[in-house]
């Protein structure tokens, strides 16, 4: 038997992602309760990019970021009109019913909005302070502790931010000539990690040094550059025990931003690092705000840590399958799922982990459909005119003629109808 068969013997460990114990902090507003870290679900965030001081068109932003999956929402308070606008903002969004907690961005002046706005400070869940721009020196310190003061008397959540662009220069500088004086010292990239560990872990000791509970503390450390985001969240990671935020910095737009917060998130999340994630992509020209919380959903369902929409599985297609049917079908059942997952996440339990298949030829076809959960095989350049379904792994039926895709959605509604609103009645609820 050659070394290659042999080694078939042995046992192959399925990969998972490793889970990382860390404390666990909570998030609310009213009846909602968002816990973060400590084994809970790793949580999507995003960022509205509305203008605050409009409380209508900001409430609508973030209300779209919910429905699209985001389970708290950070919006700028950065002037006094601003603060003044979160508490409306918190008004239209629970008329609307949109529980999602809200996280206020601070920069610079938030001590003074959080000291003279006290009802921004309480209708905010969390906040949100960047240790290099709370100020310099003692004036720096007296700052921080003052919105820190603020928010352990409100119990709020804190994410003590630190991002590579804007690092605390003194503390910088410090290490700096710390490392000069070495007889062998480390390359300046190495000093740039350690000042962004260093402030992150430094911030969170004042902090609970100034009564904040240190459940109530989340870090991050954001970089822009996926090996950098990996290197400091690693170390981070060794050296606390608190929740963590994951984030690239200005990721960029379009495919650029997605593949690579794609993959400076995956890294992490597999070795266990990250209890909430946000994907910062730039919005190209017309593109909805949505699409970096629909990214998120995206990362964390490939990798199996949570499941949010029925998956497609779907050929790339090649030249058995020169008609692009299978592909608008394919689109046409993603998009129709995707479009139903607000009403039917509380009303088909479970509906969320469904696996549907739409394949091109019968080279892969009919094996991908079996393994779905219900699944259409296409036929492709030359083969007979006809469509087998399979449900639960068994051939069902085949379609034939011009209304297959419509023909197909029936069968997939029916199917989420029989499986997944069974559970719903069975509680005594109206499936």
């Amino acid at each position: 038997m050659s070394d290659a068969a042999s080694a078939l013997d042995d046992f192959i460990e399925p990969a998972r992602p490793a889970q990382r114990a860390s404390r666990q902090a909570t998030v609310r507003w009213g009846s909602r309760i968002v816990t973060l870290g400590g084994g809970a679900p790793v949580r999507v965030q995003s960022m509205t990019n509305t203008d605050t001081v409009d409380a209508i068109e900001t409430a609508i932003q973030v209300k779209e970021l919910a429905v699209a999956g985001s389970e708290m929402v950070r919006i700028t308070v950065n002037t006094p009109e601003a603060a003044a606008a979160v508490p409306h903002i918190r008004e239209q969004l629970d008329r609307m019913g949109v529980d999602v907690p809200l996280v206020g961005d601070f920069h610079y002046n938030g001590h003074r909005l959080l000291t003279d706005f006290p009802a921004c400070a309480e209708a905010l869940s969390k906040y949100r302070i960047n240790p290099g721009n709370v100020g310099k020196g003692d004036k720096g310190d007296r700052q921080f502790a003052q919105m820190i003061e603020i928010a352990a008397r409100h119990d709020k959540a804190v994410r003590i931010g630190v991002n590579w662009g804007s690092l605390d220069q003194e503390l910088l500088a410090r290490m700096m000539d710390e490392n000069g004086r070495r007889a062998e010292p480390f390359e300046p990239q190495q000093i740039m990690y350690r000042a962004i560990v260093t402030s992150a872990i430094e911030s969170a000791r004042r902090a609970v040094e100034l009564g904040l509970n240190p459940d109530n503390i989340i870090l991050s450390c954001k970089m822009s550059a996926v090996q950098d985001l990996v290197t400091v969240y690693r170390a981070l990671a060794r050296r606390c025990d608190h929740a963590l935020h994951l984030g690239l910095t200005e990721a960029g737009m379009g495919t650029k931003g997605t593949v690579a917060s794609a993959t400076a998130l995956a890294l992490l999340l597999q070795d266990g690092i990250g209890d909430t994630i946000r994907v910062s992509l730039t919005p190209q020209p017309g593109e909805a705000r949505t699409q970096e919380v629909v990214v998120a959903l995206e990362i964390l369902q490939s990798l199996g840590l949570r499941s949010f929409n029925p998956s497609v599985t779907a050929c790339p297609g090649c030249g058995r399958t020169t008609s692009t049917t299978f592909q608008e079908m394919a689109k046409s059942i993603d998009d129709y799922l995707r479009a139903q997952m607000p009403v039917w996440r509380a009303r088909y339990p479970g509906v969320e982990k469904m696996k549907v298949a739409v394949m091109g030829c019968i080279v892969n076809g009919p094996g991908e459909s079996k393994h779905a959960d219900i699944g259409i095989s296409l036929p492709g350049n030359g083969e007979a005119p006809a469509a087998p379904v399979f449900i639960d792994g068994e051939k069902a039926l085949t379609l034939r003629g011009e209304r297959i895709a419509e023909e197909f959605q029936a069968l997939v509604e029916n199917y989420i109808e029989k499986r997944y609103g069974t559970a719903t009645r069975s509680e005594g609820q109206p499936a």
